[in-house]
């Protein structure tokens, strides 16, 4: 039997987790999101499903990863009258408790609905957010009404935080490989100009520049042009 108090396992878990998250550089956003919705479920106590959805408007919201398709209707009844807890902590609080659907009696639209769509009871939605932007929020769920103690809020805001941080590393990173991809495509371009011309690499680039300017073509796309032009993709 192990002498290592719960909650100690629980920090030790989240500890794992945040390395896992911010060391993976080369991993969809997806699978980093979805290590977190899964981490939620096996180390938060209580917690029997979890969701991160996105919002880019006050009534709008898509489910970005979800445990299971019953998290994703409850966003969908959330969408549907505007209304409900994973909105509200995107735009009106950073966290939000709901510790007994039934009782519940905040955006009644939603709650009518949502008694009968879905079994959870017991909801905790957390804010994800950077200095700049909100980008949406976590949700834990649990079947037990008050399932839902402050050691687990705090736990949640925990995760919610490592959730926001591993969201903008990795879109950082697919972001940096989309610009080594430019940079690439860019420098094959000049070098075929270079030969072609006989000219230098300063004037290859401006030679591109102001094809681009003139065609009114973005760099990367007109310099992709060339090459797929003189390089043709191999097809089927």
């Amino acid at each position: 039997m192990s002498d290592v108090a719960p909650d100690q396992n629980v920090h030790r878990a989240i500890a794992e987790l945040a390395r896992r998250l911010h060391t993976a550089k080369d991993r969809s956003l997806d699978d980093v999101l979805n290590d977190v919705v899964d981490g939620a479920v096996q180390n938060v106590p209580g917690v029997e499903s979890a969701s991160i959805s996105v919002t880019s408007g006050r009534a709008e919201l898509k489910t970005e990863v979800a445990t299971d398709e019953l998290a994703v209707r409850h966003n969908e009844i959330q969408v549907k009258h505007g209304e409900g807890p994973c909105l509200a902590a995107a735009w009106d609080e950073p966290i939000v408790r709901v510790d007994d659907l039934d009782t519940e009696t905040r955006w009644p639209a939603y709650v009518a609905e949502a008694r009968d769509a879905i079994p959870y009871r017991a909801i905790l939605s957390f804010r994800l957010y950077t200095a700049a932007e909100t980008l949406g929020s976590l949700t834990m769920y649990s079947r037990a009404p008050g399932n839902f103690g402050e050691d687990v809020e705090e736990i949640g805001a925990i995760f919610a935080a490592h959730a926001a941080n591993a969201w903008i590393a990795s879109e950082r990173n697919i972001q940096f490989n989309s610009a080594l991809a430019s940079r690439d495509i860019i420098g094959q371009a000049k070098g075929m100009i270079m030969e072609r011309f006989s000219i230098d690499a300063v004037q290859a680039f401006e030679l591109l520049r102001r094809l681009s300017q003139d065609s009114n073509v973005k760099l990367v796309e007109l310099a992709t042009q060339l090459v797929e032009t003189d390089h043709p993709t191999a097809t089927d």
